[in-house]
This record gives structure tokens, C-alpha cells and sequence, in this order.
């Protein structure tokens, strides 16, 4: 075993042209009212390393051109289609108006746990809220359903970057099997 190059590791991946070009999973991810910038570019470099089909802004949340996004997205902002909404029930009503699933990412009384979506969840789109306060009620309410992270320790939730992480590549492992 040896680590590869960087110019072996650029043979093996798609150059920004391409990626704006190629089929994307069937996977969005929705940020609401998120106020780290760093956070959101750490998601939109998450977004593009799974090729998400889109990242949609909402709310509060910091949207390009920022120099603190592009320090941590490392040009994902240029590979990643991203939209901004003003409100998350307005990117809510349109991505259900094309048949799109919303999903939210979040504690409920529902115990839905991250790795038990299924082919019938697809298209999704998994929605994020504030570092600390999470998804409001109203938001909340507009989803179609919660998944959750199951936590282990002393603490109740991750870094929203982290989150988004973690249930991105779930959902596209689960993705990939119903192919």
C-alpha cells in the first residue's frame, strides 16, 4: 500500500466541467438558518464529494461569493449546483411540487433512525438546521418525515457539518443498493 499522488488521485476524478455535466445522485441537501460560513463551505465540499444533485440555502444561512466559504469548500461552490431561499417553506413546496421527498435531519418524538431510509424515500431532499437550535417547528412541520443520528455519549447532537456528513453517505450507500 502507498498513498497516491495528488496527480494520481486528479486521474481518478472528474474535473469541474464534468461534474456540471454528469448524473448526480438523486439526493439534495437543505441548510436552514445556518450561521457558520465555515460550516456551510465544509457542506458544500460534502455536497460535491457525493455528488449531490443540488445545496439549497436558506434563512440566514450565508450563501457565495464569501471568503470564508470558499477557505473551506475549496472550489465545491463552482462543482455543486446550490440555489438560496429566502425561506425554507417556500425551497419546501417547490421540491415537493416535483415529487421530491423532505426529509428532516433532527431529534423528534418520531425515532426514525438515518439508515432506515428506503428506495421509496428517493428523490430526497435532507434538510439541516442552526448549529444549536436545530430546525424550527414551522420547518419541522413542512417535511415529510425526520431521521435522526443516533447518539451514544453524554452529548445530543454533532456539528451540523458532521451531520450532514454522515447522513449524505448513508443515504447514497442506500441509494446505490436499490440500483
Amino acid at each position: 500500500m502507498k498513498k497516491l499522488l495528488h496527480s494520481e488521485i486528479l486521474k481518478e476524478r472528474l474535473t469541474a466541467e464534468e461534474s456540471l455535466s454528469i448524473d448526480r445522485h438523486p439526493i439534495s441537501l437543505m441548510i436552514v438558518n445556518v450561521r457558520s460560513l465555515y460550516n456551510v463551505g465544509s457542506i458544500f465540499r460534502t455536497a460535491d464529494s457525493a455528488r449531490l444533485s443540488q445545496l439549497i440555502l436558506c434563512g440566514y444561512t450565508p450563501y457565495p461569493p464569501r471568503k470564508e466559504i470558499d477557505k473551506t469548500a475549496l472550489g465545491a461552490t463552482e462543482s455543486v449546483p446550490w440555489k438560496y431561499y429566502k425561506t425554507a417553506k417556500n425551497a419546501i413546496s417547490e421540491l415537493k411540487s416535483k415529487g421530491i421527498k423532505v426529509i428532516a435531519v433532527e431529534i423528534t418524538d418520531k425515532k426514525r433512525s438515518y439508515d432506515t431510509l428506503t428506495k421509496s424515500d428517493f428523490p430526497l431532499c435532507l434538510v439541516l438546521g442552526n448549529e444549536l437550535t436545530g430546525l424550527d417547528d414551522k420547518v419541522l412541520s413542512e417535511c415529510d418525515d425526520a431521521i435522526e443520528i443516533p447518539m451514544f455519549g453524554v452529548k445530543h447532537s454533532l456539528n451540523v457539518s458532521v451531520a450532514a456528513g454522515i447522513v449524505t453517505f448513508e443515504a447514497v450507500r442506500i441509494w446505490k443498493q436499490t440500483l
